[in-house]
């Protein structure tokens, strides 16, 4: 699979706790970065379709994450 790179810049402390999560975890800079990447592009996913189904949810009585909760359970 081919790949791109990009360039970012972070401010230091950022730098230093990409540093030490890298040494930590034994993982490569770009490791890291890539997975903060790919959780926050997840998240955002999520946030997305959590914001266009809560209509259709709140119609249904779901008004809470409780609500779900209840009647999955």
């Amino acid at each position: 699979m081919k790949s791109s790179a990009i360039t970012i810049r972070l401010d230091p402390e950022l730098d230093r706790q990409v540093a030490r999560a890298a040494k930590r975890t034994g993982l490569r800079r770009s490791e890291i970065v890539r997975d903060a990447v790919r959780r926050q592009l997840a998240l955002a996913q999520f946030q997305d379709l959590r914001r266009r189904i809560m209509p259709l949810a709140e119609a249904r009585g779901y008004l809470t994450d409780e609500d779900v909760f209840r009647d999955v359970s």
